[in-house]
C-alpha cells in the first residue's frame, strides 16, 4: 500500500493463543462480523509507521475477543512478535454505515456549531472523543483555549457534514457554562 493510505484500527493483539501461531486480539470495532469478510489485515505499531500486510487464514471469537491465524505465523514464538500490534484495515475498506450514522473517529477535527434558535455560533474544534463515559460519548472541544466536553447525544445532533467537517448541534442553554473555568470569586470560595 502507498504511504498515503490511511488506516483504522479494528483490534489490538494481546498475546499468542494456542501452539500454531494464533494470536488473541481485543476487538476495537463495532463490526466484528467483518473479520469473516476479510482475507487481508495490516499489522502495525501506534507510532504511525506504515503497517505490514498479513493474510488472514482463519479467525474465531473467544470470550469477547477474536483469535486470528495469519499465514506464515506458525509457532508460539512467531506469534509473540505480534503481541501489542494494532490490527488495521485501510480507511476506504471500513464497514459502511446506514444513512444518518457516522463514525465517531470522523468527528475529530470537526467544528462544532450551535444552531439553537436559528443562530449559528461556532463553539470550537473537536480534539478527541471519550467513549465509555456515560450514555453518550463526550466530544472534547477546544473552545477559547480551554477544553469543554459536550455529550454526543442524538437529541442534540442536527447534522454532520463530513466533507466540510462541520457538526451542527442544538445545545441546551447553560451546557457550555458547566464547562467554564471557575471565576476568581468561585476559586476563593473553595
Amino acid at each position: 500500500m502507498p504511504p498515503s493510505v490511511k488506516f483504522i484500527v479494528v483490534a489490538r493483539i494481546v498475546r499468542p493463543q494456542g501452539r500454531r501461531g494464533e494470536v488473541l486480539a481485543e476487538i476495537l470495532t463495532d463490526f466484528p462480523e467483518k473479520f469473516s469478510e476479510r482475507s487481508q489485515l495490516w499489522l502495525g505499531c501506534e507510532d504511525d509507521s506504515q503497517p505490514r500486510e498479513y493474510q488472514l487464514a482463519n479467525h474465531w471469537f473467544h470470550k469477547g475477543r477474536v483469535v486470528l491465524k495469519f499465514e506464515g505465523v506458525n509457532s508460539i514464538s512467531d506469534a509473540e512478535f505480534l503481541s501489542g500490534l494494532l490490527v488495521q484495515v485501510p480507511l476506504e475498506k471500513r464497514a459502511e454505515l446506514e444513512e444518518g450514522k457516522t463514525y465517531v473517529a470522523d468527528l475529530v477535527g470537526s467544528m462544532v456549531v450551535d444552531v439553537l434558535n436559528g443562530r449559528r455560533h461556532e463553539i470550537g474544534r473537536i480534539e478527541d472523543v471519550r467513549q465509555d463515559v456515560g450514555a453518550a460519548p463526550l466530544l472534547v472541544v477546544l473552545r477559547a483555549g480551554e477544553e469543554c466536553e459536550i455529550p454526543f447525544a442524538e437529541e442534540y445532533l442536527v447534522r454532520f457534514d463530513a466533507a466540510r467537517k462541520i457538526l451542527e448541534m442544538k445545545l441546551p442553554p447553560g451546557l457550555l457554562k458547566i464547562n467554564a473555568p471557575l471565576s476568581e470569586e468561585e476559586k476563593q470560595q473553595r
